[in-house]
């Protein structure tokens, strides 16, 4: 089988994919390990009988709806590649819009201080730390802060098995001096972060899980196994099911959580749904903070609330 004939292959196999060739170039140059411009170019190439099965093994996973980021385990995003499997969601380029924002606050919020104090900031529902990470990340290679001033950020998470694809990111992607600006805590939102209760975190980020339960069941019908947990917002801090179907609950008491963690003249900024948008911004407008804005995204949707404590 030739890269031609493979891709030929992907196209009449993967009817159902709205993106079948490129499902196939992403999976072709995980396995010959090369990237488009030689797929483009060396299309009379065959593959060895292992990277032929294993071709082929892969357009069958892709055939049930698996994407094809858990095929390979990789997913690109902010410009850096990430590891990623089952227990994470797949990061997308609408949470971009989250790390630029928070990038831009952190920025404004350094270079307006004094003092050169070292900023801190919490990933919360971190999943696979690819904000946190594209944080971090992005703000010593373009020398926005030096680097014995880099953010402290926090990665949190209720899902251990979460956490530790967020670590491997971290030690793989950072440099020595980022990665000891990180901590991972496992938690239920806030509770395992601290007791005073008189502001920890001069920037909270969060994509929380703020899609309606009902809209989950549906998107989990075809087969992207990605973990309910990381999708559904409806779900209490006790871990039940609320009977409001609207992916706020989450949403809630993050918010709520927040006013005791952030410090004065800190900033909340959330991923949301274009559909809860504006509920997001009222609830954060009657639980202490101002300057409440929406960012949309690329496509024109509401994605980003973002508030600042009072």
């Amino acid at each position: 089988m030739t890269i031609s004939q493979a891709r030929k292959f992907a196209l009449s196999e993967l009817k159902s994919s709205s993106s079948p060739l490129l499902d196939a170039d992403v999976i072709l140059k995980w396995i010959l390990k090369c990237d488009q411009t030689f797929i483009l170019f060396h299309s009379e190439t065959e593959l060895s009988e292992p990277q032929k099965l294993l071709f082929c093994s892969s357009i069958e996973k892709r055939k049930t709806g698996l994407p094809v980021a858990y095929i390979t385990g990789a997913k690109e995003f902010f410009g850096y590649n990430f590891e990623v499997d089952q227990n994470v969601l797949i990061p997308k380029p609408d949470t971009e819009l989250l790390v630029e924002n928070a990038v831009n606050f952190i920025e404004e919020k350094f270079h307006a201080s004094s003092d050169c104090k070292i900023l801190s900031v919490c990933d919360m529902c971190s999943g696979s730390g690819c904000v946190g990470i594209s944080i971090l990340k992005f703000i010593e290679e373009k020398k926005i802060i030096p680097k014995q001033l880099l953010p402290k950020i926090i990665f949190a998470d209720i899902s251990k098995k979460t956490l530790d694809v967020a670590k491997k990111n971290s030690l793989r992607l950072l440099s020595k001096c980022a990665f000891e600006k990180t901590v991972f805590v496992q938690s239920n939102l806030f509770e395992n972060l601290g007791c005073s209760r008189n502001g920890l975190f001069d920037v909270i980020v969060s994509n929380p899980p703020y899609i309606p339960y009902s809209q989950t069941v549906e998107l989990l019908k075809d087969g992207r196994c990605e973990p309910s947990l990381a999708l559904c917002g409806d779900i209490d801090l006790n871990g039940n099911l609320t009977n409001l179907d609207d992916g706020l609950e989450i949403i809630r008491n993050l918010i709520f959580q927040s006013v005791d963690f952030l410090n004065p003249g800190g900033i909340l900024i959330l991923e949301t749904g274009e559909y809860n948008a504006l509920q997001t911004k009222k609830i954060m407008e009657n639980s202490k903070f101002k300057d409440v804005k929406i960012y949309k995204d690329l496509e024109g949707q509401f994605r980003n609330v973002s508030g600042f404590l009072a």
